[in-house]
């Protein structure tokens, strides 16, 4: 492979900001796996965000993308899979398997698409210090009538209709609005776009923490709603406290501590075969490897309100963010019904360009 701009690529980044910024250009927030597709004839690669190479779990997307774009050129993207009109990043997340054949069997069952937004170079032309607005006018020239699974991102300079595509296009499963300076370079690696995203809270049952990597402090609480069933579920954790109430969390929560768990709604995260009918913390992760994934188990008697953006399924698609104790409410009250379901949407109707 001989092009101007060679992997690895770690792609430009974005800072989040708490309103829609005036004067840019606007697009949906894909929430996939970002890649950067470096094509140079037969030769063809995807890049993930950390730079290490995606193509053998998207062998449908290669050959798509193989007969698509340009002989020589590098664009950046987004890996998606939808499912029933919605993002699904559950399946996604299932490509990521070390067996050829699992992953040739999910491609053909739930195939991916890739969501083209950015033109890095064209030909023998590195488009790193051309403005955002030129390389969008090329990569839109490159990708004229392009057909699934390959697709540009819509993209405006309204803001009124970037403020719609906000609201409207969550029920498909994105995850807010990217805003971009028109005069922008590409700088990989870098935060200089903005990202919007939806934020709402939740009173949730604290139920377990995990220790800090840097030693024997707090790193994340582990969070629970009732279902129907009032069946405590793992939805998530919520993290970034500083070094001082990472120690005092330890102390705070001590008088919670069951060691051992017996009892625990969620005490037999252990066993691998308890996670096919219950979701609990410590589930066997094909992106964590060997990582430490057990856990301080507590009393579900405390209750606290975190910030959370948007839900994948039945459990928090990001890390929580912690807001307060919740003193006033008792653990049995926080269930499925206090979070926001966003109207539903179609895929297709965001792909289409009409939405």
């Amino acid at each position: 492979m001989d092009l101007p701009v060679m992997p690895p690529v770690k792609p430009m980044l974005a800072k989040s900001v708490k309103k829609i910024p005036p004067g840019m250009q606007y697009e949906a927030k894909w929430d996939g796996f970002r890649a950067i597709v470096h094509r140079d004839g037969p030769e063809l690669e995807l890049g993930s965000r950390t730079g290490k190479p995606l193509t053998r779990y998207f062998p449908e997307l290669v050959a798509a993308l193989a007969e698509r774009l340009p002989a020589r050129c590098v664009v950046d993207g987004e890996i998606v899979i939808a499912h029933d009109g919605r993002l699904d990043f559950d399946r996604l997340s299932e490509r990521i398997h070390p067996a050829a054949s699992r992953v040739a069997m999910l491609a053909e069952r739930t195939p991916a698409r890739f969501i083209a937004f950015d033109l890095l170079a064209l030909g023998d032309d590195s488009l790193l210090d051309t403005p955002l607005v030129e390389r969008r006018t090329a990569l839109e020239r490159m990708l004229a009538g392009v057909g699934a699974p390959v697709h540009l991102a819509p993209a405006t300079t309204d803001v009124e209709v970037a403020e719609e595509w906000f609201e409207r296009y969550e029920g498909a499963g994105l995850d807010g609005v990217v805003a971009k300076p028109l005069d922008l370079p590409y700088r990989p690696d870098t935060r200089l776009m903005y990202k919007i995203k939806h934020e709402r809270t939740a009173d949730v049952v604290v139920a377990g923490y995990r220790f800090h990597k840097s030693g024997p402090v707090v790193g994340s609480l582990l969070l629970g709603l009732h279902d129907d069933r009032g069946t405590l579920q793992h939805v998530g954790v919520c993290a970034a406290f500083t070094a001082r109430r990472r120690a005092e969390l330890v102390e705070e929560l001590e008088p919670l501590r069951m060691d051992p768990p017996a009892g625990h709604p969620w005490a037999r995260w252990a066993d691998e075969t308890a996670h096919e009918t219950s979701r609990l913390p410590g589930a066997p992760s094909r992106w964590t490897g060997k990582k430490d994934l057990s856990w301080v188990a507590l009393r579900p008697e405390r209750v606290c309100e975190v910030g959370y953006d948007h839900m994948e399924g039945d459990r928090f698609r990001h890390t929580a963010q912690f807001r307060r104790w919740r003193p006033d409410r008792t653990p049995e009250s926080c269930g499925y019904g206090q979070l926001a379901e966003p109207v539903s949407y179609d895929l297709a109707e965001v792909l289409s360009g009409s939405g």
